[in-house]
């Protein structure tokens, strides 16, 4: 199946482990997982940076075969989960970084181009996230109020 905006094909992009089971080297227990999340959420760090610093410092290469639920299902149980999702806030980091560019050249028609695509890809999110409760259904979106969501 193609992406929806750009020429590419094909699935290509790395694969989790088909094996479902905790490794025998696995030093961690659930409860200590959650522990390291929950540490690292206090310290600032998004969800995904979490999970990256889960593996690559702590050595846990799965949360959800240890803890059975995901980073974000494990903030949302301590309440401490961020208002915006965090793919939804990194896509309107990028649409202020495209609009502060094309204030300083405003003929450049890749990067209009590039706002239309990001407003698409923001509405479009924003309505999956109301539609599984993650939103509240009464938010929205507003390009002038962008730099406020984050």
């Amino acid at each position: 199946m193609a992406r929806k905006y750009s020429g590419a094909k094909g699935k290509a992009g790395s694969k989790k482990p088909i094996k479902k089971s905790v490794p025998s080297w696995n030093r961690y227990g659930a409860k200590e997982v959650e522990m390291l999340i929950m540490k690292l959420n206090k310290e600032g760090q998004a969800p995904s940076q979490i999970g990256l610093q889960l593996r690559d410092v702590y050595g846990i290469p799965d949360v959800k075969i240890l803890c059975g639920k995901s980073i974000t299902k494990v903030l949302a149980d301590k309440n401490v989960l961020p208002p915006l999702p965090e793919d939804l806030q990194s896509l309107i980091k990028r649409l202020i970084m495209i609009k502060k560019h094309l204030e300083e050249n405003k003929q450049d028609e890749v990067a209009k181009r590039g706002l239309g695509i990001t407003e698409s890809k923001i509405q479009r999110l924003a309505k999956y996230y109301k539609r599984t409760g993650r939103l509240p259904q009464d938010w929205k979106y507003d390009v002038s109020k962008a730099k406020l969501y984050v």
